[in-house]
């Protein structure tokens, strides 16, 4: 196995690690699932670093290890879509890692921000989907399931995109390899 892989796959624990622990530390839990929280943080990390694939697998086995730590499961269809398929599609941050370039400070923050937010909308429609097929029932009387989906889960998602690309932005030095040409 190729040494930089082995580096991988060790952030990679690290990160799933450091998920789950800042799971158990959120600013807010919502009353059917999901909450304000920095967990997130460590998979754009991993994405923005190694790229979309690594970035990918940090959050589906982080998705599987939330599951074992306390699900809320009704439906197979739904313990994908809530479980391992959301933080999976965060991982789609790292389709911009080849893009962030410190020289370019401007541009190296929107790149982030976009990748912050393409990671972020990958995870909202999994959780969206999960939420007008299974969770309907929570709706207020009167309210359609497609919006009450969408408010629910804004309502969590944004605030906890909005600190992890806040939080993400001073680590930026550590996290990019090579001045924006990341080892792969």
């Amino acid at each position: 196995m190729k040494r930089n892989q082995v580096r991988i796959m060790a952030e990679i624990g690290m990160a799933v690690a450091l998920a789950a622990i800042l799971n158990f530390i959120p600013l807010w839990r919502m009353p059917q699932g999901g909450s304000v929280s920095l967990e997130m943080l460590s998979i754009l990390i991993i994405a923005l670093r190694w790229g979309a694939g690594p970035g990918m697998m940090a959050g589906v086995v982080y998705g599987l290890v939330q599951l074992a730590l306390g699900p809320f499961i009704i439906h197979p269809a739904q313990l994908v879509l809530d479980y391992p398929l959301p933080y999976m599609l965060v991982g789609l941050a790292g389709i911009f890692s080849n893009k962030i370039n410190l020289k370019a400070k401007g541009r190296t923050y929107g790149w982030l921000l976009l990748a912050v937010f393409t990671g972020g909308l990958g995870r909202f429609i999994s959780h969206f989907l999960s939420g007008i097929i299974f969770f309907a029932q929570y709706a207020p009387v009167g309210q359609s399931p497609w919006v009450y989906s969408a408010i629910y889960n804004i309502s969590y998602l944004l605030p906890s995109l909005l600190l992890s690309y806040i939080i993400i932005i001073p680590l930026l030095k550590n996290i990019v390899i090579n001045e924006g040409k990341n080892e792969r």
